[in-house]
Formats: C-alpha cells, sequence, structure tokens
C-alpha cells in the first residue's frame, strides 16, 4: 500500500500546470534588466528601484494590466 502512494505523489508533481505564462516571465525580465540598469523607477515619487522583489512585483503587475496569465495578487 505504502507504494501506490509514493507513485502517485510522483505523478502529481510532474503534471502540475504554470503559475505564470512565458510572456509574463518575459515582463518580469524586462523589468528586471531594467533596474540593472539603473533605469527602474516606481511609483509618483519616481525613486529609483532597487530591491529584487519589488522589480519582479512591477514585471507581474505590468503582466498582469496586459491581461498575461498571472494569479490575482494576494491579500
Amino acid at each position: 500500500m505504502a507504494s501506490s502512494t509514493a507513485e502517485k505523489k510522483s505523478t502529481s508533481s510532474s503534471k502540475s500546470t504554470r503559475k505564470y505564462s512565458p510572456a509574463a516571465g518575459k515582463s518580469v525580465e524586462r523589468e528586471m534588466r531594467a533596474m540593472k540598469e539603473g533605469k527602474l523607477k516606481s511609483g509618483r515619487s519616481g525613486k529609483k528601484v532597487t530591491s529584487r522583489n519589488q522589480a519582479i512585483a512591477i514585471g507581474l503587475s505590468e503582466a498582469r494590466k496586459a491581461g498575461k496569465k498571472v494569479p490575482a495578487k494576494k491579500g
């Protein structure tokens, strides 16, 4: 009986679906490059983005606005 549960675990993990579309990934990649070049600005203040997580959030936000497959924000 233990072997059948182990088989189920291995098959379920291999058939998982993507959380984000490839197009959303490209949007995040573009924002990351802009941040590394020092060209990414945030919000009304227009301050330079230095945080990797903030650059990712901006990329995902842009992808959502463009209608790409991205899960809704938490909270």
